[in-house]
């Protein structure tokens, strides 16, 4: 058993830190909003009033946060996990932010005498809830080890994928391909309910030949029926979308499809959409087209 202290309880948070309770780690959890406490404490986890609180005794300390200064923040704060977590402690960052950001805090985090790798996910809240999550290591290779039973217990693709900072670029990577299938899902879907298709036996046909992806098979159905409840917000996506758009100009990458779908992204949440699924990417194609971005097909 091992004691974890795990920060940010949100829609991804909340069920891995519920997960890692169930496994029999003894799990104190603190988020800014203290009723999202609620389902670790059910799973036989701990509601912490602080970070410090949550972190104190902890040999593990988690973290799942919104973007690269939520982090910064709580690391390096005055109430922060660098100014109370013993040291040797390993921090797991399973958010998802800026590489170079990630090396920063691991140079600051070795300074403390902590361990501290990047560990972005893949599979949106139902992975999240299956523990099927895609999780893509940075960081040193014992420490990487050290940390595998934690993320085997919430994910079921576990990969170190090199060094510090390494696995945030390859998340980067990730949501830019995600990004790009939902665009183009979305416009093929346009362009079928234009010719008055059969769209779901347009999409199961679809779904058996080179076209089919984990996108078709999540995010079809959300566009059909349009049900945008999020599972990943268009804001997060449209944040990870600046993440590499900015890291592929440091490394002088064009991104030349790339750079449209992130300005269809942020032309969605210019709509109002932001709090929406990314799958409501949908809706700034079917305004595109002159179709409507709400009602379903009949």
């Amino acid at each position: 058993m091992t004691t974890i202290g795990f920060i940010g309880l949100g829609i991804m948070g909340s069920p891995m830190a519920v997960h890692l309770a169930r496994a029999g780690h003894a799990v104190a959890g603190y988020n800014r909003s203290p009723e999202k406490t609620g389902p670790l404490v059910e799973a036989g986890g701990r509601a912490a009033d602080s970070i410090a609180d949550a972190v104190r005794e902890a040999d593990v300390v988690a973290l799942m946060l919104p973007d690269s200064p939520d982090v910064t923040r709580v690391l390096t704060g005055e109430d922060g996990v660098f100014a109370h977590a013993a040291p040797g402690s390993l921090v797991i960052d399973f958010s998802t932010i800026r590489p170079d950001v990630t090396t920063e805090l691991h140079a600051r985090a070795v300074d403390r005498g902590l361990r501290l790798v990047d560990a972005p996910v893949s599979g949106g809240q139902a992975g999240a809830e299956a523990a099927s999550l895609s999780i893509m290591v940075g960081g040193a290779a014992e420490d990487v080890e050290a940390a595998r039973p934690v993320l085997e217990t919430v994910g079921s693709t576990v990969v170190h994928v090199g060094p510090s900072g390494a696995g945030q670029t390859v998340k980067a990577a990730n949501q830019l391909i995600v990004a790009g299938n939902i665009a183009l899902l979305a416009e093929a879907l346009v362009f079928l309910e234009a010719h008055g298709a059969d769209l779901p036996a347009a999409v199961e046909v679809l779904g058996g030949g080179l076209a089919g992806s984990a996108v078709l098979t999540q995010k079809a159905a959300k566009m059909l029926t349009r049900d945008f409840g999020p599972g990943f917000r268009i804001d997060l996506h449209h944040k990870d979308l600046g993440i590499v758009t900015a890291a592929a100009r440091e490394a002088e990458v064009p991104l030349a499809v790339g750079g449209i779908v992130a300005q269809l992204v942020a032309a969605t949440r210019a709509a109002g959409d932001g709090s929406l699924d990314h799958s409501a990417l949908y809706r700034t194609i079917a305004r595109l087209a002159g179709r409507s971005p709400w009602d379903p097909t009949p």
